[in-house]
């Protein structure tokens, strides 16, 4: 191994860890900033629900689908310059969604800005694994690391709700700019370098299958939300996302320099981190999806009142994970991790007897209880994938862990918006015959929420699939040239902007 390819481990390791802290701070950012946003993106853009999933998904997917690619890339040509490319891509990103008049455009730059976080958070892992070589210790920085992604989801939905309040939605993506310039100019001076101290090449065809069994999943899980899982195009998709599944593994399996080393998976720790990793973001990604559009279509919030709540989960997971770092040394990350996930599990099954008049307070302790149990998972999930793999395996654990974790992101949004989607339909009829409507208006008022949930506003029509009752019964009703009897406040309520 050339002593000049891969600089000493222990040089740099405070502007390493400073400088990897930032950039998976940087590559969260647009999860609940835009999250929190999408209800005024939708207003704005004329989104539908499909539409209105793709928007974080189009930053997931990459990320879910290139993250291995980029860990390997930066195992191959050095992980400085990969950092520095995600820095780029981030900001490049931000500043196509900052100019965007489209959903369209928004998929692109949120495409590009998930592409920059496929490259630093494998990398940012891999740098802090070679500047501390030993576990234990690797530990509390790994700790570190995990409690900067959690700030960057804390902090994302006051950012988001400060910036609404005061000027347009676009805005949002305009912190991650001079961030990601500053971090990549510093990085060119001071950012120890480093690569896999095994030789190592690209792995096209596990990548190209890779990519294609995940695309074409989340694609199919989100159009059969909207369209139904039985159209021709979303089992196509789903057949696909199967096939290029097997194909991978069958790839992986034969290749001489896999890009995901199935023999990982013998090891108990990284194989259940990598489920807990792919279970737990799905509830999370998901759940923020639901929950932007609960508090702004349902409760009409402001971007800020909503921010305000959501910031219960991130804050409170923050807080949680500074302590749970430092009993990673005491208390055996698998209790850690289970009583997480039980905690988390609770609170979810709380947060599904949620209604339009749930008050704050019935709501806080439910999304505290959440952030608990999130906090008491990401630390210990993290530093057991890659302490459970031989040290010159750690990049490549790491990569594969934050896979698993992007695939769950990226279903997140899909199967929620998918099942709120299904569930909202399915409940609309009894919902309209509570209300009094006749049963004529009421065939009507179903036939424009599910014209809404395939093609979006149009004309006088509804602001989404998540619209009030009383509001699809106006629109129904002044369709038909009458009143709308029983419609409820809905319809009459100023809808304030968020």
């Amino acid at each position: 191994m050339n002593s000049a390819t891969v600089q000493d481990p222990r040089a740099g390791r405070a502007v390493t860890l400073v400088l990897a802290c930032l950039g998976v701070f940087v590559a969260y950012l647009p999860v609940t900033t835009v999250s929190v946003s999408l209800p005024a993106i939708q207003r704005a853009l004329g989104a539908t629900t499909a539409q209105l999933s793709w928007v974080p998904d189009a930053f997931v997917l990459p990320m879910a689908a290139l993250i291995l690619t980029t860990g390997v890339w930066g195992d191959v040509h050095g992980r400085k310059r990969v950092f520095q490319a995600g820095m780029a891509f981030c900001a490049l990103g931000a500043a196509i969604a900052l100019t965007a008049d489209s959903v369209q455009v928004v998929w692109a730059g949120q495409a590009l800005s998930g592409l920059g976080a496929a490259a630093l958070l494998p990398t940012t892992l891999a740098l802090i694994s070679h500047a501390v070589p030993d576990h234990r210790e690797r530990g509390r920085f790994i700790g570190l690391w995990a409690t900067s992604l959690l700030a960057s989801l804390a902090v994302g939905p006051l950012i988001a709700g400060v910036l609404l309040d005061h000027v347009a939605w676009r805005w949002i993506y305009l912190l991650p700019i001079p961030v990601s310039l500053t971090v990549l100019v510093v990085a060119a001076f001071l950012l120890p370098d480093s690569r896999a101290p095994h030789g190592r090449r690209l792995d096209w065809p596990g990548q190209i299958t890779a990519a294609v069994a995940v695309t074409a999943v989340v694609y199919g899980v989100i159009e059969g939300g909207a369209d139904g899982f039985g159209e021709p195009a979303v089992v196509a998709a789903l057949v696909l996302g199967a096939l290029g599944a097997v194909a991978f593994v069958l790839v992986e399996r034969r290749s001489t320099s896999p890009m995901l080393d199935l023999a990982l998976f013998r090891s108990p720790a990284f194989t259940a981190t990598a489920l807990v990793a792919m279970i737990s973001f799905l509830g999370l990604i998901g759940f923020f999806f639901v929950l932007s559009l609960y508090f702004g279509l349902v409760q009409h919030l402001t971007t800020l009142e909503a921010g305000l709540r959501m910031v219960l989960v991130s804050g409170t997971s923050l807080l949680v994970g500074i302590p749970v770092g430092r009993l990673m040394h005491r208390v055996s990350a698998r209790v850690l991790i289970t009583t997480g996930l039980v905690l988390t599990a609770t609170a979810l099954l709380t947060l599904t007897s949620l209604d339009a008049h749930t008050s704050y307070g019935s709501l806080a302790w439910r999304l505290v209880l959440l952030g608990l149990g999130l906090g008491a998972v990401f630390a210990p999930m993290t530093a057991s994938a890659v302490s459970s793999v031989p040290h010159h395996l750690a990049g490549m654990a790491a990569a594969g862990n934050n896979a698993f974790r992007q695939v769950g992101g990226a279903l997140g949004p899909a199967v929620l918006g998918a099942l709120l989607t299904t569930r909202a339909l399915d409940a609309l009829p009894e919902h309209l015959a509570d209300a009094g409507l006749p049963a004529e208006t009421g065939s009507l008022v179903l036939g424009t929420a599910r014209e809404a949930v395939e093609h979006g506003p149009r004309g006088e029509s509804v602001d989404g699939p998540a619209v009030s009752l009383g509001r699809c019964a106006e629109v129904a009703a002044r369709r038909r040239g009458a009143g709308a009897p029983g419609c409820g406040a809905g319809a009459d309520e100023g809808k304030r902007d968020s």
